[in-house]
């Protein structure tokens, strides 16, 4: 005998579907909204609903945006000529927290993944290298991820702008701050190693 109210089962299938959360999790979100009142519900509803609607990609940098182009590229203090470019949109909201960055983004919405069926065509590669060469870009700051699809993309790319003009860097990878030396593995070690600098 199921006690949970259909419609009470139906929400918790939906949190279900929602990364990173289980059973237990979407159970507890259903249960608050539940108990919570019923204005704060349609509010979500409708704010969830109008996502798709009030967002689009910014037809420069590919982020999320209200705006195109979005507010990073219509700023006049950023540098135009410094791309960074970063795997998803979360990676460019990590990377603005540090405030340290005054450039521009390309995100590429995604990283090659040929066992999953993902390859250039389904990334924004081809847009990146045109816009390198109309923009006249001086540096491309590849920010992907040290994992193997991301280090797997980062080579490709380095491969596609072998042509270009521009610079390009890489995001360096190393010890955490805080971490002691003896307990970082050997391929931690090794970028470190490799990326070091003068003291």
């Amino acid at each position: 005998m199921n006690v949970v109210p259909p419609a009470l089962d139906k929400l918790i299938a939906d949190f279900k579907r929602l990364p990173g959360i289980g059973k237990k999790t979407a159970t507890r979100l259903a249960l608050h909204m539940l108990r919570r009142p019923a204005a704060e519900a349609r509010n979500l509803a409708r704010d969830l609903a109008g996502l798709h609607d009030a967002i689009k990609l910014c037809s420069n940098c590919f982020a999320f945006s209200e705006n195109d182009p979005c507010v990073i590229c219509a700023d006049p203090r950023r540098d135009p000529s410094q791309v960074c470019v970063v795997e998803e949109p979360g990676d460019l909201m990590a990377i603005e927290k540090t405030a340290i960055y005054k450039g521009q983004y390309h995100i590429l919405h995604g990283v090659l993944s040929p066992m999953d069926g993902i390859g250039p065509d389904e990334i924004k590669v081809a847009a990146l290298v045109e816009r390198v060469r109309r923009q006249q870009v001086k540096e491309v700051f590849i920010a992907t991820s040290s994992t193997v699809p991301g280090e797997a993309t980062a080579s490709y790319l380095v491969s596609q702008l072998q042509g270009c003009s521009a610079k390009l860097t890489r995001l360096a990878c190393g010890i955490p701050m805080g971490m002691d030396i003896k307990y970082a593995d050997e391929l931690t070690l090794t970028r470190a190693i490799e990326a070091r600098k003068t003291a």
